[in-house]
C-alpha cells in the first residue's frame, strides 16, 4: 500500500506564500508521475501542477504559472508545492496524487489518472 500525507496548508493573507509538502511512504515506486490538485466547495477537482514519469517537464495550470513551483526531495520521498503571490481564488483543499504510469498529456490533468491520493490540506487566502 502507498500512503501520501499532505501538510503545510493554513491561513495566509493575499500576496503571501505557503509551501505544501506531500510525503510518500509504503510500497513506493522508484519513479512515478505525480500531480497536485485542488478543490473548492461546489467545484470539481482541478489540476494545479504535475510531472510525468520519464519527463523532466513540470506542467502548470495557467492560473498558477509563475506563482507556483513543484519540487521534489527524493531522499525524503517528498514532493513540494511552493505557492507565492497567493490570492483568494487559490483558496481550496489541496491534494497530491501519484501513479506508476506515464499518462499522456491529455490525461494528466484528469483525477482518475492517479491511483493514490493524500487526504488533502486546506489553504485559505483571506485578509
Amino acid at each position: 500500500q502507498v500512503h501520501l500525507v499532505e501538510s503545510g496548508g493554513g491561513l495566509v493573507q493575499p500576496g503571501g506564500s505557503l509551501r505544501l509538502s506531500c510525503e510518500i511512504s509504503g510500497r513506493t515506486f522508484s519513479s512515478y508521475s505525480m500531480a497536485w490538485f485542488r478543490q473548492s466547495p461546489g467545484k470539481e477537482r482541478e489540476f494545479v501542477a504535475g510531472t510525468r514519469l520519464g519527463n523532466s517537464n513540470t506542467y502548470y495550470t495557467d492560473s498558477v504559472k509563475g506563482r507556483f513551483t513543484v519540487s521534489r526531495d527524493s531522499a525524503k520521498n517528498t514532493e513540494y508545492l511552493q505557492m507565492n503571490s497567493l490570492n483568494p481564488e487559490d483558496t481550496a483543499e489541496y491534494y497530491c496524487a501519484i501513479t506508476s504510469r506515464r499518462p499522456i498529456l491529455s490525461t494528466m490533468r484528469t483525477p482518475a489518472t492517479y491511483d493514490y491520493w493524500g487526504q488533502g490540506t486546506q489553504v485559505t487566502v483571506s485578509a
